[in-house]
């Protein structure tokens, strides 16, 4: 077992065999040609690593079957983790049986054979606590992230590697901001990094080496000015830490009382924390960095993709089934759509689950269909993102909702106006004041209903306009209950406000209580992660596991060796 201190990140990568029995011989022998490694540092304080690691497997050595990948502490989030051997998905993906805390990702039949090669990629989108205070510049405090990469046992790594790490800083630094440190551990690189930005103007630092070699323990960092990363993300370490408190600093206050107000505190944040977990449904691998905008979204993919509320996700859904003449609102309270058969060709998969949804008039069951429904469109998202940039790809669909806003207030009569929104009224739905802005838009001026209202409204199709000026548009199909429906037009702040009220009214029919039933999407696609705890000591067994205990958040455990 070797317990490197002073760093903060740490993967260890232990190649074992696949026989459980440690009374079998192991012939294991391998070298590491090539190993990469990117560190992300996110905005949010998280911290995203990316390995990229060659292994050529000597001609007389076992299969190299299961891979286990050792984590600095419990903060990372299992599903945020990926991997591929030769670009296939792995088998497996698992805390790790010897490894604590680690994964193991079992290579199934992409096993690297004797004589073979192969190139193991994983990807680990989210470790927390993963930063340090830096030292205290002239003008303003700095963080730290100090990082050993993975390394094996000399017994078996053999050769030279040609390695790279880079570490990728948080955007909104000036030139002279960022900060490298030297390399530890006899680096065979030069001391100074490449330097360089990144397609978001993210500073990166770059060292390489062509004879370095997989079995020695590589020290990397970099600092950035604290502010960059909410406060409260940087841990206290081993130097002293102005955000840090000891126990002797806040006994006075427990002694007058204070015990219970810290109690009650610390229920309200974890209650604030736990209620704030429950509405994010996104899986957290989606924010591994990637390159580019992925186009050709929905309004409703991209509202998933922003992690929208899901009562307006309904909405949109809701609307675009009526826009495209696949339901009818039947009645308000209690809901019930009616649904045509067969059902228009031009539905997205999601609208074709959910109008099947509403075949049952069962509220729960109803309920439940929904929630599947959403839980599709989350896994097809985050697999349509794959090799893409979440941030860019927000960014652009928030830039067609603001063009969308544009065209509707751009329009000078009422007729343009209404045509307008209707044509972009979902993207506008993306815009989290979509309720204000909506009735700020419209204002007094009349505007004519959208060609689909009366499928939305019951109201209209019972009074045939109820006495409102008749729009000069194409009148509507007769519902059987008394000829054809001349579209009103509305003043333009009654419009907005039946708009407005529908969806909620609907939502909340459909939705109930969001937090409860949000909470039930994220339970499947964005879990909690495992709690596993630390365990002291290692046990024998020709090397067979191995565990360490850290005291410090500025510091990190490693074992090495080996074989299952």
């Amino acid at each position: 077992m070797h317990r490197i201190r002073g760093a903060l990140l740490l993967l260890i990568a232990l190649i074992l065999l696949a026989s459980p029995s440690p009374a079998l011989a192991q012939n294991y022998s391998f070298e590491v040609p090539v190993q990469n490694v990117s560190v992300f540092v996110n905005s949010d304080g998280t911290i995203s690593l990316d390995y990229v690691i060659t292994f050529a497997n000597e001609p007389n050595a076992d299969p190299i079957d299961i891979v286990d990948v050792g984590m600095p502490n419990y903060d990372y989030e299992l599903y945020s983790i990926s991997a591929t051997i030769e670009g296939a998905p792995v088998d497996r993906i698992a805390d790790s049986e010897y490894v604590s805390p680690g994964v193991e990702f079992h290579l199934g039949s992409n096993a690297i054979q004797p004589g073979q090669s192969g190139t193991l990629h994983v990807q680990v989108g989210v470790v927390r606590n993963a930063l340090g205070a830096g030292s205290q510049e002239e003008t303003e405090p700095y963080a730290s992230l100090v990082f050993t990469p993975s390394w094996f046992d000399s017994s078996f790594a053999r050769g030279k590697t040609n390695y790279t790490l880079s570490i990728i800083l948080p955007p909104g630094m000036e030139p002279e901001q960022p900060r490298y440190h030297t390399p530890s551990g006899n680096w065979p690189g030069a001391d100074e990094p490449v330097s360089s930005y990144d397609d978001q103007n993210r500073v990166v630092y770059t060292w390489t080496a062509d004879n370095a070699d997989a079995s020695t323990t590589y020290e990397f960092g970099a600092s950035f000015p604290m502010a960059l990363v909410p406060a409260e993300v940087v841990v206290a370490t081993e130097t002293p830490n102005t955000r840090s408190f000891s126990l002797d600093s806040i006994i006075p206050f427990l002694c007058f009382g204070g015990f219970f107000a810290l109690i009650v505190g610390l229920g309200i944040a974890g209650s604030k924390a736990a209620e704030k977990r429950k509405l994010q449904y996104m899986p957290p691998k989606i924010a591994v960095e990637g390159h580019g905008i992925k186009r050709g979204l929905t309004a409703v993919e991209a509202a998933i993709l922003m992690e929208q509320p899901l009562d307006k996700v309904m909405s949109m859904i809701l609307f675009s089934v009526l826009k495209k003449g696949a339901a009818t609102v039947v009645t308000r309270e209690p809901l019930k759509l009616e649904v045509v058969s067969p059902l228009p060709e031009n539905l997205q998969p999601y609208e074709v689950d959910f109008c099947k949804a509403f075949e049952s008039e069962d509220k729960a069951a109803r309920r439940r269909e929904l929630q599947s429904v959403t839980v599709g469109l989350v896994k097809s998202i985050s697999e349509k993102m794959k090799g893409f940039s979440r941030k860019e790809t927000i960014e652009y669909y928030t830039a067609i909702m603001e063009k969308a806003w544009s065209q509707v207030t751009a329009a000078d009569t009422p007729e343009i106006k209404s045509e307008t929104y209707e044509q972009v009224m979902e993207w506008t739905m993306l815009d989290k004041e979509w309720s204000g802005r909506t009735q700020q838009s419209f204002g007094p001026q009349p505007v004519f209903v959208p060609t689909w209202w009366w499928r939305f409204d019951p109201a209209m199709r019972t009074s045939g306009g109820g006495g409102m000026a008749a729009a000069s548009l194409p009148s509507m199909p007769s519902t059987g209950q008394g000829g054809s429906i001349n579209l009103p037009k509305l003043p333009g702040s009654d419009f907005a406000a039946s708009m407005v009220n529908g969806a909620q009214a609907f939502s909340a029919s459909v939705v109930g209580n969001l937090t409860t039933f949000t909470d039930t999407i994220t339970n499947k696609t964005n879990p909690v992660p495992k709690t596993t705890y630390t365990r002291s000591g290692g046990s024998g067994g020709g090397g067979r596991s191995c565990a360490c205990a850290c005291a410090c958040a500025g510091c990190a455990c490693a074992c090495a060796g080996g074989g299952r």
